[in-house]
């Protein structure tokens, strides 16, 4: 039996700059150049988003009259111009994120108190972003690490790729007890902005941001009684909802599909499966005493919510990461998790995520 993994340091970053998410409305109507009637229904889904503010590595420093500014993106000259290739694109996340994974890695190491060369084994998640070499070698050169660390990739997963990434921690962390396990995840979602007018995309320009998170993981009995363990992970691919989100590489970036009918359909099926699965766990739904749920977006949360038949505040911590940093896919529940374990949240804690598929990962924390 694989033995829990604790969760001996968490560490996440940002970047330096973010936006207020009314100023990032005006913005993407003027790169996209909308119409009066398109502008007052982007208000609209901006103003609904749950957002509050958003980081990104595309925020540049401007003048005391203009103090944010970008230049990545330029207004639209024509119908068919579609912003930055993707290559442009993929420069930027080669270039962008070692640095957020690095800030992320060296907290999660300094509050494990663990030197670098501990690590044994490095996982690394990311979704928005391709590069070989890729970011895993940055760190290993950056932090320090052994030359001889074994390096896994989660890539493409989606939101709930962190949740992947700890499941792999957990098991490679069991074949070797007392191996240190670095898992990091980077997403620079403020990359694949979509120009144009395409509902479901407006969503995802709406919602998307820019951070990193890393955990260090040891399969070992923790001598602190309050420590985090992950217990057990989940893994469920819902039928027949393969269309209802999507994310392809396209010409100017990544794009994402993205149904409308996405919560209804996590309405219907999450509470059957969670209750499965918390039983084969040892435990049942009743038991479970808080919830890192990624916020996919306010009316996911509530889907959620009404599903499991949770009270509003159980969802609190996942409402107020996303108004704080807007949704950054892989990181954003370990964000969630962060702030769990600051304000001594009562255990056991599930973490739930989904990603395309339609596919629900969940986390057991005990």
């Amino acid at each position: 039996m694989t033995p829990p993994l604790l969760l001996a340091g968490l560490g996440t970053a940002v970047p330096d700059r973010s936006i207020p998410q009314a100023e990032a409305e005006a913005r993407a109507a003027t790169i996209s150049g909308f119409s009066s009637d398109q502008q007052r229904k982007l208000r609209v889904l901006y103003r609904t988003s749950g957002v509050s503010t958003r980081h990104s590595v595309l925020l540049e420093q401007g003048t005391e009259a203009e103090p944010i500014r970008q230049s990545f993106y330029p207004p639209r000259s024509s119908d068919t111009d579609g912003g930055p290739t993707t290559a442009t694109r993929m420069e930027r996340y080669v270039a962008a994120a070692p640095d957020l994974a690095e800030q992320a890695a060296r907290a999660a190491l300094t509050q494990a108190n663990l030197a670098p060369t501990a690590i044994g084994h490095l996982v690394t998640v990311s979704c928005t972003g391709f590069g070989a070499p890729s970011f895993d070698l940055d760190l290993i050169e950056r932090l320090g690490l052994d030359r001889g660390v074994s390096r896994t990739h989660v890539g493409f997963m989606g939101c709930h790729g962190a949740l992947n990434g700890l499941r792999v921690a957990r098991s490679l962390a069991g074949t070797e007890p007392g191996t240190a396990v670095l898992v990091a995840a980077v997403e620079l979602c403020s990359l694949h902005h979509y120009y144009g007018w395409h509902p479901e995309r407006l969503v995802a320009n709406a919602l998307f941001a820019d951070g990193a998170a890393a955990i260090v993981g040891l399969a070992q009995t923790p001598s602190d009684p309050g420590a985090w363990r992950l217990l057990a992970s989940g893994s469920q691919v819902i039928p027949n909802t393969t269309d209802l989100m999507s994310w392809h590489v396209g010409d100017h970036g990544f794009a994402m599909s993205l149904s409308a009918q996405v919560p209804e359909v996590i309405e219907t099926a999450l509470r059957p499966w969670m209750e499965q699965w918390l039983a084969r766990a040892g435990t049942s739904l009743a038991a479970i005493r808080s919830w890192a749920v990624h916020p996919g977006g306010p009316r996911i949360l509530t889907s959620v919510q009404t599903a499991l038949g949770l009270p509003p505040e159980a969802l609190a911590p996942s409402r107020q990461i996303l108004a704080s940093h807007g949704n950054m896919s892989s990181p954003t529940v370990l964000f969630i998790l962060d702030q769990l374990r600051q304000a001594n949240a009562p255990r056991p804690c599930v973490a739930l995520g989904f990603g395309p598929g339609l596919a629900i990962e969940a986390a057991l924390l005990g």
